[in-house]
């Protein structure tokens, strides 16, 4: 548990009492590679800190095809945050990519640490913001962007993902085929 302790003491530094209040709300658990924990039409009731593994999020449309939304790794967040403070059902699965270790803390506890940590409030604005500044980045590459250059992009972003990640993710995430992607690296690497 210490991992999301050392996380928010990045943005800013914790008392003893403060680190034991978050301690005392998360949950620490085992997740097996292709186990959800959340899906559509669910209530999305934790922000997850991802301590070890990877997760995708995605959705799934009418002709049954996976539109990765995000993945998150180690000392990344991942929720269906909508879903998570309208409290109403949302439109996303989150699947674990690899066996993982994650921290979830639900609601009414994150809430509670807010008004108990003042500064955490803080801490978890500015990890809203940059996943907003995230995507919106991602809309802009994904209507400005050629397919090689948004997957230049991802190789930007998630260096460390890369070569964890199969190309179907890969591509899902792209809005591209498998196939296209195999065309695009060997482009690359022919440069």
């Amino acid at each position: 548990m210490q991992s999301i302790i050392d996380h928010f003491q990045k943005f800013l530094p914790l008392t003893e009492t403060e680190q034991g209040l978050i301690l005392a709300r998360a949950k620490q658990r085992n997740i097996k590679r292709r186990q959800w924990i959340l899906q559509e039409g669910l209530i999305c009731r934790h922000y997850t800190f991802i301590v070890k593994g990877c997760f995708k999020m995605y959705a799934v449309d009418d002709r049954g095809m996976e539109h990765n939304i995000q993945f998150a790794a180690e000392n990344d967040w991942i929720a269906d945050i909508g879903s998570f403070h309208s409290k109403k059902p949302g439109g996303f699965f989150i699947e674990a990519v690899e066996s993982s270790e994650i921290i979830q803390i639900e609601q009414q506890d994150l809430y509670f640490l807010y008004i108990n940590i003042p500064k955490l409030d803080r801490i978890f604005k500015v990890i809203i913001e940059n996943k907003y500044i995230e995507l919106q980045n991602r809309v802009l590459q994904n209507i400005s962007s050629t397919a090689q250059q948004r997957y230049l992009n991802f190789l930007e972003q998630y260096p460390h993902l890369a070569s964890r990640l199969p190309n179907v993710q890969i591509a899902s995430y792209l809005g591209i085929t498998p196939e296209f992607l195999s065309k695009i690296r060997k482009d690359l690497s022919g440069k």
